[in-house]
């Protein structure tokens, strides 16, 4: 179900750490109680957020053989509407949880927390032809992307650009990459033009497009920038102290690459929690986080984040 071109090498890489893993190990499938884990995990929501999880299912199942974990991708939009019906028990975002959707929870009786697993940039892609929008301003970008947007050619951006039309790509408006990206270019979250090209939650639909259209543009997760190597090139973006910033690990991380660096989190719920599978599962997914993340192509945790991660989920359990 997760539209990645690569999902198969990721999980490969996974399967392959579970290995290396469980053999310098002791082979140990029990819980902090020393007692034989088994059960299940029902697991939701974004597609951005949804190969780290997958990855942290395959090698945690490696090690719990007699564990279940099942991965979906509706949306984070979808997914914490399922969640706050009591549908799943942990919901996969790639923003945090918006006040409807805790009113939501609280009418479904779910309580919840957030945990930080992985960071993530946002990059704003055109055809490696395009020679002249190297790097945009946030006004630049919002007079493409706005609702009120009359621009329709490169030149109605900036006057050096050419004349020819552009197109538009992005995700549908139950992406947390669609939330964020209106929110941090457009001011508003959930606003856009209406005349771009809704991908849904298809990301790749966007690469494709952008590579086929040397007028195209798109905004994607930085991990599909980075599986789709020379079919498209990122541009630099300027930061509130006007640097033109790349997106990168290191740039995200240390927060120059603004305002479209992010975090990722998973919403585990109160009522899971008292199931041991959880609990170990999430130890997990923050103990290797930094195995989870190279697998599934995403920016780790900081030291400062893991602390915090880990501290939360010890508290939890």
């Amino acid at each position: 179900m997760i539209p990645r071109t690569t999902k198969a090498l990721c999980l490969g890489s996974a399967l392959f750490l579970a290995t290396s893993l469980a053999a310098c190990g002791n082979g140990d499938t029990s819980d902090a109680s020393g007692e034989s884990l088994s059960g299940s995990i029902s697991i939701d929501g974004s597609s951005t957020v949804a190969p780290l999880s997958e990855a942290a299912a395959e090698i945690f199942m490696q090690e719990h053989p007699d564990v279940s974990v099942t991965v979906g991708t509706s949306g984070t939009g979808g997914g914490f509407e399922k969640f706050c019906r009591g549908e799943t028990e942990i919901s996969n975002a790639s923003r945090e949880i918006k006040d409807e959707e805790v009113k939501l929870c609280k009418e479904g009786g779910v309580k919840y927390e957030q945990i930080n697993v992985a960071n993530d940039g946002l990059a704003v892609i055109v055809h490696p032809d395009n020679t002249w929008a190297e790097c945009l301003t946030v006004d630049e970008l919002k007079a493409m992307w706005e609702p009120k947007a009359t621009t329709k050619t490169w030149k109605d951006v900036d006057a050096k650009f050419p004349a020819d039309a552009f197109k538009l790509y992005g995700p549908g408006s139950d992406s947390g990459t669609f939330d964020y990206f209106t929110e941090a270019i457009n001011g508003e979250e959930g606003v856009i033009r209406s005349d771009y090209s809704d991908i849904g939650e298809d990301d790749n639909a966007a690469i494709t497009g952008v590579s086929g259209n040397k007028n195209a543009m798109a905004f994607v997760p930085l991990s599909f920038v980075q599986e789709a190597g020379d079919k498209v090139k990122a541009i630099k973006v300027e930061n509130d102290k006007g640097e033109c910033v790349a997106p990168s690990e290191e740039t995200v991380q240390n927060s120059t690459y603004s305002p479209l660096g992010r975090q990722l989190f998973v919403y585990p719920s109160q009522k899971s929690l008292e199931k041991p599978e959880v609990g170990e599962f999430l130890k997990f997914y923050i103990e290797k986080n930094d195995e989870v993340t190279e697998a599934a192509g995403f920016i780790p945790l900081t030291e400062e984040q893991a602390k915090e991660s880990t501290a939360l989920v010890d508290s939890l359990k």
